[in-house]
């Protein structure tokens, strides 16, 4: 864990026993594993550095219209991944 001190955050009560049961299993705390998930996640000037990194790898001019293709793109996965987990849902017994 980094240097500083954890602060409460407020969840549901079923937030918090999942939060619980994950830590458990994985032998970690609650400050672990938001500390991971911050660590995750990208702010959008991140987003923004690694998109132009990943043109310039490609050969590609990082214009308007490539950021744009490239989230259209992104947002195509979304909507797939969404419409998996909502047949997924429905499939189950």
């Amino acid at each position: 864990m980094r240097g500083n001190r954890p602060r409460a955050s407020k969840t549901t009560e079923q937030a918090r026993d999942r939060l619980r049961v994950l830590t458990e299993e994985d032998g970690t705390t609650i400050a672990d594993l938001v500390e991971e998930l911050e660590l995750a996640r990208m702010t959008a000037a991140e987003r923004e550095e690694r998109a132009r990194a990943a043109a310039a790898d490609l050969g590609l001019a990082y214009t308007p219209e490539l950021k744009a293709r490239g989230q259209a793109a992104w947002d195509l996965v979304a909507r797939h991944a969404e419409q998996e987990r909502k047949n997924s849902g429905t499939t189950a017994a």
